[in-house]
């Protein structure tokens, strides 16, 4: 046999002398073929080194047990416990997982989403691009009966399943935490109103906090990002350190950007938390790490993938098409670190 040559079934077949029917139904254990021929058919096999194509038997029954995951980045520790979960139940269930990244651009994640769909995956998992507004791209798998979840950013229009968390009661934690501490002038960083509707619901949650213990809503410490990253966090934060008087508290609507605001305020001579105590969003790793430790929101990503996972199975599953439904976690969580306390508890 010529090397690197992948075996076939055929080869099994002209080997041992059967039709390629029956190697097939052998293969399979069928109940239409002897317990002879089918130990006969296995070992020269494996002898033979034959490795079943999963992905043609797939094609062939528009099925692959596959499930596309498309979301803005790996790197990223919430999405890379996002996508851990996932795989955890698509493994329980004998799925395989494809992960592309559209790097928050709008004309990759359509790309994307078509290379998917011609893949012709089992079901899709999608965490949308900073830039997406069109959600079109995605009719594609919902017009031909593939399952479609959203995961935490979603959009606000699309009927079909999503997995997110209370984003709004998550605010309201946050900035309730720095109030009890004694804040009063509270800011927050957040990225932006046209970042989808996660962003706008934490702003909510900050908002109402504020109102519900009669402190000001005042827009000059309300600064939007144009991007969730450390050096927009840094712009931010210079730009809100410049504000007169000073925030006494700052919610970040990420940990990266929460982190940027503490190390821009040690530069400029500020002591976190007595002068100005904040708090981020995610619990990334970095939080325990930054000096002082970041006080963060828990958010249960690895729960979230394996509850968007466990979406797509079930309704492969299914003879009839489930409802569509929305999951809220709500057992967000505060979690006081030295950077916002600065009062025991």
């Amino acid at each position: 046999m010529e090397e690197n040559k992948h075996v076939t079934i055929y080869d099994i077949a002209e080997k041992l002398n059967l039709a390629t029917s029956t190697i097939s139904r052998a293969l399979k254990d069928h109940h239409s073929i002897s317990d002879k021929t089918i130990k006969k058919v296995k070992k020269a096999a494996k002898e033979m080194g034959f490795v079943p194509n999963t992905l043609a038997a797939g094609l062939r029954g528009n099925k692959t047990k596959t499930i596309g995951v498309l979301i803005p980045t790996v790197t990223q520790p919430f999405l890379s416990s996002l996508i851990s979960g996932i795989e955890i139940t698509a493994q329980k269930s004998d799925y395989s997982v494809i992960i592309m990244q559209s790097h928050d651009s709008y004309h990759d994640e359509v790309n994307m989403a078509k290379s998917l769909y011609s893949n012709r995956v089992s079901g899709v998992i999608c965490s949308l691009a900073m830039e997406t507004r069109d959600t079109s791209h995605f009719q594609q798998f919902s017009n031909n009966n593939i399952p479609l979840v959203f995961v935490d950013r979603v959009p606000k229009d699309y009927n079909t399943f999503r997995v997110v968390i209370d984003n709004y009661s998550a605010g309201y934690k946050a900035t309730k935490h720095l109030i009890e501490q004694g804040c009063l002038r509270i800011a927050h960083l957040t990225a932006g109103s046209e970042f989808g509707n996660l962003y706008n619901e934490r702003k909510r949650g900050y908002v109402e906090a504020l109102r519900d213990h009669n402190l000001p809503v005042d827009e000059d410490l309300i600064i939007d990002l144009k991007a969730v990253t450390y050096e927009e966090g840094v712009k931010a934060s210079n730009k809100l350190f410049d504000v007169k008087p000073l925030p006494d508290g700052l919610f970040a609507s990420g940990d990266i950007i929460a982190v940027s605001a503490v190390q821009t305020a040690k530069k400029r001579g500020l002591k976190v938390p007595e002068d100005i105590a904040i708090i981020g969003f995610n619990n990334d790793p970095i939080s325990q790490i930054i000096d002082p430790n970041l006080s963060t929101i828990t958010h249960p990503a690895e729960k979230m993938g394996k509850a968007a996972a466990d979406i797509i199975i079930k309704n492969l599953k299914s003879a009839k098409n489930e409802d569509v439904q929305e999951i809220a976690f709500l057992n967000t969580e505060v979690l006081v670190r030295e950077s916002s306390k600065r009062k025991e508890s």
